[in-house]
């Protein structure tokens, strides 16, 4: 079985975090800014594969586990 450290509130809150960085970062590229919406896109790349998949590394790093809550 595949290893977590995300879950619950944390888990929403990182997907949320992934759909208003892609707002941002669509908005932005469409307005030129391609620096900063590069970078939202991949936040919300970050954020999405971490809601998704219930894994963070830097959690496991730091030793955060919010899957039990």
């Amino acid at each position: 079985m595949v290893e977590t450290n995300v879950g619950g509130r944390d888990r929403i809150v990182r997907a949320l975090l992934a759909a208003v960085l892609t707002v941002v970062a669509v908005r932005t590229l469409k307005g030129g800014k391609r620096k900063t919406g590069a970078l939202a896109l991949v936040g919300a790349l970050g954020f999405g594969f971490n809601a998704t998949t219930c894994f963070c590394g830097l959690n496991e790093t730091l030793g955060i586990d919010t899957s039990e809550e």
